[in-house]
């Protein structure tokens, strides 16, 4: 039996209109659909019972010691210049790709909810079950980053691994939960419009099943690491999205030190 905390997830409602968000106030009055409404309690298992056995291509997401040494967080070009290669060499040595490209970072802390408090390197934890790319904006993505390579890239596979790992100390509050791809329907996965004024981007959100299995890693350590597949051009069987959020651990103390990670966003290439 694994043992397991109740939490509440923040689910998306299928109701036919695509979820949306707004980075902006549109000019004229428009009809929103929010994602997240659905709030459902769920088991949320614990995973280090079987953390070497999940599998990226199987569950979607997998656990590995880090043991590179990088403290300088609060410095973004050495994030860029160091910390960048360091995760290069990491999801090569996991995922046996060729070729890896890191395109950007991410510094999570608990922060307001409110935009302003927000920058484009930290934001707060995401409490909604989501995965970061759809069938559309994966391949997208490859010829933003790379446009002079994507030609050729696109022809092989390519697949997308979020790097997610503490920064400094233990993970004791808003830990990471990831839904086993094997337990999710395709039909699970419901696209989301990210309206910008100069372009719509989209992402995968989730409707609820009772089906899906869930995973967390309790009081994750700096020198462990997560991978998390957010997209797979291979379409043979093997997980290619795998829907993930924060969550309130309602196991954590009340004097738990506010959660600090970083997760680091690449494209492989094999």
């Amino acid at each position: 039996m694994e043992n397991s905390v109740r939490a509440t997830l923040n689910y998306s409602v299928d109701n036919g209109i695509p979820p949306d968000y707004y980075f902006y106030e549109p000019d004229e009055p428009v009809e929103k659909n929010p994602p997240g409404t659905d709030s459902q309690e769920v088991s949320i298992n614990d995973g280090w019972p079987k953390a070497d056995q999940f599998s990226l291509d199987r569950e979607g997401f997998m656990l590995r010691p880090f043991p590179a040494k990088f403290t300088a967080f609060d410095d973004d070009a050495a994030v860029k210049a160091v910390f960048y290669a360091q995760i290069v060499e990491f999801v090569k040595l996991q995922t046996g790709a060729k070729r890896v490209e890191v395109f950007d970072h991410t510094i999570r802390k608990r922060l307001p909810a409110d935009l302003s408090a927000q920058t484009t390197v930290q934001r707060p934890a995401v409490l909604l079950v989501h995965s970061d790319y759809t069938v559309a904006s994966g391949p997208q993505r490859v010829r933003d980053i790379v446009p002079d390579d994507a030609d050729e890239l696109l022809k092989g596979r390519v697949a997308f691994y979020n790097v997610w790992k503490p920064l400094y100390t233990r993970v004791e509050e808003l830990p990471l939960a990831m839904c086993d791809a094997t337990t999710h329907d395709p039909a699970d996965m419901l696209r989301m419009d990210l309206k910008y004024r100069e372009r719509t981007g989209e992402i995968y959100v989730m409707r609820y099943s009772p089906k899906h299995r869930w995973y967390y890693f309790p009081k994750m350590e700096p020198n462990q690491a997560l991978l998390l597949k957010t997209y797979d051009s291979e379409t043979d069987g093997r997980a290619r999205f795998m829907g993930h959020t924060a969550f309130e651990d309602p196991t954590s103390p009340p004097d738990a030190p506010k959660r600090e990670s970083i997760e680091v966003r690449t494209m492989a290439f094999f």
